[in-house]
């Protein structure tokens, strides 16, 4: 019925509960989920969950905010996607968030090795002919700016992807789906002064909808401030639901499809 279209299982929030966490994606409906890859040193494990389960995927990247990592090389991407079951690249993009405080006083300008690894992603993905799942945060003119110059601009060749966990503008998501890009809301839709968001995933084509938990993290209401797990992310699905006058079920559906048509898999 549900699809988690981006989780962090490996986390040791929840790397230690996986059999209760299945147990409530059972009970929940959540029938399937993408593991995501934020380090290299990280991939190994999210694989080992992929191939251990049916009903999980994987994808390999490192993420823009992760220093003191090993950098990725294109290499390095291409070798690891080729693998079964990893379906995408990512999760990559900018994130110049609290920039001064978190980065010791750094720039935009300083913030070049994150466009050079985001392009690294760009490239690989585009190889590979898999999709690219995007993390941008406030950073949105340069995220879309580099995916444009490296061709991510929904025509043949392109790798396309998802704006995962969005909280940009409605600018921002209507320049991501010029771009063919998917766009996926988090348990963050709930929340009670997430208006602005709410307004803009109700414009957004059923077609380019996904549905995610990103937990451990953004655990929606009436869970918000508890540990998020895939299970909840059929509480995002409600609030899409109620948001377009839809059936909760036809949500699932919809996501479900537009998961399976992005990520190239089929059901479990």
């Amino acid at each position: 019925m549900f699809v988690d279209s981006h989780c962090h299982l490996t986390f040791p929030e929840l790397a230690s509960r996986l059999p209760e966490i299945r147990q409530a994606m059972d009970q929940a409906r959540v029938d399937r989920a993408l593991c995501i890859c934020t380090t290299l040193e990280e991939f190994d494990a999210v694989h080992a969950l992929a191939l251990q389960y049916d009903n999980f995927w994987a994808s390999v990247g490192v993420h823009p905010d992760n220093e003191g990592v090993t950098e990725p090389s294109l290499q390095d991407l291409l070798t690891r996607s080729a693998l079964p079951k990893v379906v995408a690249i990512g999760e990559t993009g900018l994130d110049y968030y609290q920039m001064e405080q978190r980065k010791g006083g750094r720039t935009v300008a300083d913030m070049e090795w994150q466009r050079a690894r985001f392009r690294t992603h760009i490239r690989a993905a585009r190889e590979v002919a898999k999709p690219l799942v995007i993390h941008t945060r406030s950073a949105s003119a340069d995220t879309v700016a580099i995916l444009k110059e490296e061709g991510e601009d929904g025509s043949a060749g392109s790798a396309g992807g998802v704006f995962h966990c969005f909280t940009e503008t409605a600018d921002v998501a209507r320049a991501a789906l010029d771009m063919g890009f998917y766009i996926s809301f988090s348990g963050i839709l709930t929340f009670k002064k997430a208006q602005d968001l709410r307004d803009i995933a109700a414009f957004v084509p059923l077609d380019r909808l996904l549905i995610e938990t990103d937990s451990p993290y953004l655990a929606p209401v009436p869970h918000r401030g508890k540990t998020n797990n895939p299970s909840y992310v059929c509480r995002v699905a409600q609030q899409l639901a109620d948001l377009r006058n839809l059936p909760v079920e036809e949500i699932g559906r919809v996501t479900s499809g537009n998961f399976e048509q992005l990520f190239r898999v089929g059901r479990a």
